[in-house]
């Protein structure tokens, strides 16, 4: 039996040589990472419905686990964008503790997946379908932080798209100024300074000037609203603003609280309930670790472990929510600059980890300053990011029409519904779209010139067809129907199948039924060309070769010889 392929990450780097450069590579790229990583895994948590922190420890438990055991070098996991759609709602529904059991469960699904090899499987996912659903998403983060760009208030928090919009808008009179101008200070510097000075993150230097400006403005009477403000935790009796400057406490996420506030009551009904989301989870888990990988493979020559990503992705998920964090995957973005950071192993991740837990333990107390809209300004940037507006615009005019129309269905599905709805319509659309164009690469045609030259001199008796492309359930009847259609006088029916290269089930029934015709009328098929693979699927389905029925033979020349032996008139008896 095979082991499940842990550590793979790990084993490929100190295969490679691993020395004092690759040392010096990942701890400059662990720190890079992990400096990006602290605002973006506090705004995160927050988009989900819960407190900042969460994200924090997300990285801190979730991170160096993945790294240490999953299939990916240059991957760097913690909370991503993509998750909030799917997050939110859990949170909203089942809590804080509801969101953390949901989380294990999606962990034990991606180990499972990893057990079984399904690695591979998410290859098959298509592009427009992936392309579609994160735009939607893109859409969707946007919209949620309108709330805290323009410092509302809103008297409910709707599930639904169209409903968080009107509430939104109607909501916009209640709009503060300070939170405005804050909001638009942060988007100027994250538009502007990377084309300045792209070596230094500039999403830390938005939320710097923006603290800066909220201070000012707050001096100046303009209220905004800050992270200490929303935010406080509870130490021996006594409440602190923003999060707490230690480390996280076990706890089983059943004991945490639930959308009342009280712990959660574990029954049947609640993992029932929480199956679909955990399975959403991981499947985007899976999608988002392994595109990650791959795209960390491009930039690097690499090669990842899928089913080793996954089963770490899945432990980090398993483990993480025990210490109250949440969903972790891959993030591209992280990945991408921990590359050109000069990572070499999966340390640089777990150094990254690292810079986290100083953050915690002694800056803690800093991050209370920050603006509640530069954090969302942040997330405005890395929706925009995420959907790839331009890309997308760029897909629209190019793209087959089939595939706009999947990537649009994806995309409108994502924010009016769900991505689990999206994902699933738009892997039925682009497989029946895929089938419809398959089945029209099959027919059946009249013979080739070369191909007549060898059936000239046939008489009329004789009916010759081709068959092209794959007999499955979506062109069987429509190619093998076409067999029905000849001069009554026709005794025998050659069929070219020689360009078949497989054929289904379906194509087998049909090919019987047409048998079944023959017989009664007393006409004999003769099929010529048949590959190895076709050959043996026929044997399988018990259509062997019958004298004066059904023939198989290697080429037209002897398909020729057949047909004219066959019409040939027996001699007749002689009498004695």
């Amino acid at each position: 039996m095979q082991l499940p392929p842990l550590f793979s990450a790990w084993r490929q780097a100190l295969r490679l040589g691993y020395g004092t450069r690759a040392l010096r590579g990942d701890i400059s790229a662990g720190l890079t990472v992990g400096i990006i990583a602290i605002p973006l895994a506090m705004a995160l948590a927050i988009a989900v419905g819960v407190a900042p922190q969460h994200g924090l420890y997300t990285v801190l438990v979730a991170a160096p686990l993945i790294a240490l055991t999953g299939g990916s070098r240059f991957n760097v996991s913690g909370p991503t964008a993509a998750f909030v759609v799917i997050l939110l709602p859990i949170t909203q529904q089942f809590g804080l503790g509801g969101l953390l059991l949901c989380t294990m469960l999606a962990g034990l699904i991606l180990i499972t997946l990893g057990l079984l090899r399904a690695g591979r499987l998410i290859a098959f996912i298509p592009y427009p379908v992936t392309l579609g659903f994160t735009a939607g998403i893109g859409i969707v983060i946007a919209t949620l932080q309108i709330k805290d760009l323009f410092g509302l208030t809103l008297s409910e928090q709707p599930q639904h798209y169209v409903e968080q919009v009107s509430l939104l808008l109607r909501s916009l009179p209640g709009a503060h100024l300070g939170d405005a101008v804050v909001a638009a200070i942060c988007l100027a510097v994250l538009i502007v300074w990377p084309r300045w000075v792209p070596k230094v993150p500039g999403h830390l230097v938005a939320l710097t000037v923006g603290a800066l400006a909220g201070l000012l403005l707050e001096s100046s009477g303009l209220s905004v609203a800050t992270l200490g403000e929303r935010f406080s935790y509870t130490l021996d009796g006594v409440t602190h603003p923003g999060i707490p400057p230690f480390l996280p406490d076990f706890a089983w996420p059943w004991l945490l609280p639930g959308p009342d506030g009280e712990p959660l009551q574990l029954s049947y009904e609640l993992f029932r309930q929480l199956l679909a989301p955990a399975f959403a989870i991981a499947m985007l888990g899976a999608i988002e670790s392994l595109l990650c990988a791959v795209v960390a493979d491009g930039m690097t020559g690499s090669n990842h472990e899928p089913n080793g990503e996954l089963i770490g992705q899945g432990l980090g998920n398993l483990v993480a929510p025990l210490f109250g964090g949440i969903t972790a995957t891959a993030a591209i973005a992280r990945s991408a600059t921990n590359v050109r950071a000069g990572a070499f192993s999966p340390l640089a991740s777990m150094i990254h980890a690292g810079v986290v837990l100083v953050a915690i333990l002694w800056l803690a107390p800093l991050f209370s300053y920050l603006p509640m809209a530069a954090l969302a300004a942040l997330l405005v940037m890395v929706a925009w990011n995420m959907s790839e507006a331009p890309h997308v615009v760029h897909v629209l005019r190019i793209a087959p029409r089939s595939d706009v129309l999947v990537l649009l269905t994806c995309l409108v599905l994502t924010v009016l519904f769900d991505m689990v709805l999206a994902v699933g319509v738009g892997l039925l659309l682009a497989a029946g779209l895929f089938i419809k164009r398959m089945s029209e690469l099959t027919d059946t045609t009249a013979l080739s010139r070369d191909q007549r030259r060898l059936l000239q001199d046939m008489p009329a008796h004789v009916a010759t067809y081709a068959i092209r492309g794959p007999l499955f359930f979506g062109a069987a009847e429509k190619a093998l129907g076409a067999l029905r259609r000849f001069n009554p006088e026709v005794k025998v029916v050659i069929v070219d199948i020689s360009a078949v290269p497989m054929l289904d089930m379906t194509a087998l029934a049909a090919l019987e039924n047409v048998l079944v015709d023959y017989r009664r009328l007393g006409v004999t098929l003769i099929l010529s060309g048949s590959n190895a693979r076709v050959r043996l699927k026929l044997r399988r389905a018990g259509i062997h070769r019958l004298q004066g029925h059904l023939l198989y033979v290697r080429d037209l020349s002897q398909a020729r010889e057949k047909a004219l032996r066959l019409l040939r008139p027996e001699p007749d008896a002689v009498v004695g």
